[in-house]
């Protein structure tokens, strides 16, 4: 290892789970529930952003308050769910995740008690010391205090730790603590803008792992 991050935190959604087009189709179902556009695969990486809201209101072209976000929140949830199965791990996640010669975690902004039984299911709860969700009944905000939180519950001070995640809320979370960030451009986001934001970027995982290696 020749960097000194000797902790890797993953993203979930769009990063090691591979579910672009899952996303993109239950977006689409909570727009037309309220007579919003179609949104391309595409267009949804270019645009989408946390707060989700604001990214909402964006494409309806309206303001979004708290209790027509919780509605469509809901429905974006529930087109999910029903296509979860669908979804596959990322190509190479699995060979990511053992060529890190660290100790692993998992945060995810998508909820805790769906989260946790969901990464069993593909046979990755062994390599994390710990797996977090979104302890809410509505998400959509940013992830920067939850990783406060999951690196609490570690014992892990920031500057030990490196994220990998495919948006730049999670690289953003990650300056927040002091730690570093890797942003993989296979998953929810736009490549360019990723690659605009001035951090360490990969096409792969196990390219993203090997840029986390190196950082100092």
């Amino acid at each position: 290892m020749t960097g000194t991050r000797r902790h890797l935190v993953w993203d979930w959604n769009g990063t090691l789970l591979d579910d672009l087009d899952l996303v993109v189709r239950a977006t689409n179902v909570a727009f037309a529930s309220a007579g919003g556009p179609a949104v391309s695969a595409r267009e949804h990486r270019v645009r989408f952003r946390r707060p989700i809201a604001d990214y909402y209101a964006e494409m309806l072209g309206r303001a979004v308050d708290a209790e027509a976000f919780g509605a469509l929140d809901r429905i974006f949830h529930d087109a999910y769910r029903a296509g979860l199965t669908s979804c596959a791990l990322a190509a190479d996640a699995t060979a990511a995740i053992a060529a890190w010669p660290g100790s692993q975690s998992l945060l995810s902004m998508w909820f805790h008690d769906e989260l946790v039984p969901t990464v069993h299911t593909y046979g990755l709860t062994p390599h994390f010391e710990r797996v977090d969700g979104l302890r809410a009944a509505v998400g959509g905000g940013p992830k920067a205090e939850w990783l406060e939180k999951h690196l609490a519950e570690l014992g892990l001070a920031g500057h030990e730790v490196v994220l990998i995640g495919d948006s730049l809320d999670d690289a953003d979370a990650a300056v927040s603590v002091g730690g570093a960030a890797v942003l993989y451009t296979g998953g929810l986001s736009d490549p360019a803008v990723l690659r605009a934001s001035g951090h360490p970027t990969a096409d792969t995982l196990t390219e993203a792992v090997t840029r986390a290696r190196s950082l100092p």
